[in-house]
């Protein structure tokens, strides 16, 4: 998978928007988070998985790991997309766009 074809595909959800995120580009639901950031020059992207997503897709392949410092912790997650298949790709976002579209339970007082 290119950089080219990862940007078609996550600009392909339904209200996605394209932002400057430091030195990468990142995804995000107009007016929600981040769901994936992409480092264009080598292919990485990082997509905001569930802990249990990650860990499903981590056992696919070497190139898909937990990002190494504290949000790897919470999910996101590293593809180096130059070695995958666009199929694993778009079922990680796919994941990750589902939950950052889910409406966030109330908290209790």
């Amino acid at each position: 998978m290119t950089p080219a074809a990862f940007r078609k595909l996550a600009l392909s959800f339904p209200s996605t928007e394209e932002h400057p995120h430091f030195e990468r580009a990142a995804f995000k639901v107009t007016g929600k988070r981040i769901f994936a950031t992409m480092l264009e020059s080598d292919s990485v992207v990082n997509v905001a998985l569930t802990t249990d997503a990650q860990r499903d897709f981590c056992t696919l392949t070497e190139y898909i790991y937990p990002v190494p410092n504290k949000w790897g912790l919470k999910g996101w997650t590293t593809f180096e997309i130059k070695h995958l298949d666009v199929d694993v790709v778009r079922q990680a976002l796919g994941s990750a766009y589902s939950e950052v579209t889910q409406p966030k339970p109330k908290k209790k007082r």
